[in-house]
């Protein structure tokens, strides 16, 4: 029990660093409309000037694929949480950019600065449908994040003893864009927990 209260702390560390990482990218380009196509470039071996986080939280999807077919970083990991494009849809709950970069080959496997892979995220916010294609593209199951918890791990706690910081992150990232269903979790743990089996 000290053991996972210990985790469930710095998980709380983590998402606060992951806001305020997120809350830096998004002001770092306050130019961009997501409704804007022109700012793709056409050129097959250009990479676009929006960066690929700022993509994927931006639902660009033409961004995403240009920066694919232009051979940018796909594990370009941000520098204050080190999340890889990856872990940023995982954790925004970006399907179709997650599935996109699984597909293009992105590390599956790669970790952030608290040493949680995508996997690990999208288990513990309940990403029913990236842990099934992590999953299928043979995402491993086995790493332990810093705190020692593997992605199983991570889902395995009684809801009502991390019911507080499922609250802490919907709120601390809803200005992000984070939108997290807390009945929806609370009944998905469950289930991802036996994905994960």
């Amino acid at each position: 029990m000290k053991t996972l209260f210990k985790f469930l702390y710095r998980k709380d560390v983590l998402i606060l660093s992951l806001s305020l990482v997120f809350l830096t990218m998004a002001c770092e380009n306050p130019q961009q409309e997501t409704s804007k196509k022109s700012e793709v470039v056409k050129v097959a071996n250009t990479a676009p000037k929006m960066d690929l986080h700022t993509a994927i939280l931006s639902d660009r999807i033409d961004v995403i694929e240009q920066h694919i077919k232009s051979g940018s970083d796909l594990n370009a990991k941000e520098p204050m949480a080190g999340s890889t494009p990856l872990i940023t849809a995982a954790v925004f709950g970006k399907t179709d950019a997650a599935k996109i970069l699984i597909d293009a080959e992105a590390d599956l496997d790669l970790k952030n600065n608290d040493g949680s892979t995508a996997l690990h995220v999208a288990s513990f916010i309940c990403r029913t449908e990236i842990v099934e294609a992590l999953l299928a593209k043979g995402a491993d199951k086995t790493l332990r994040n810093n705190f020692g918890a593997t992605a199983l791990e991570s889902v395995s706690a009684p809801y009502d003893q991390v019911a507080g910081i499922y609250a802490q992150i919907k709120n601390d990232m809803k200005p992000l864009g984070l939108q997290i269903d807390l009945d929806y979790v609370e009944q998905t743990r469950p289930k991802v927990a036996a994905m994960l089996q």
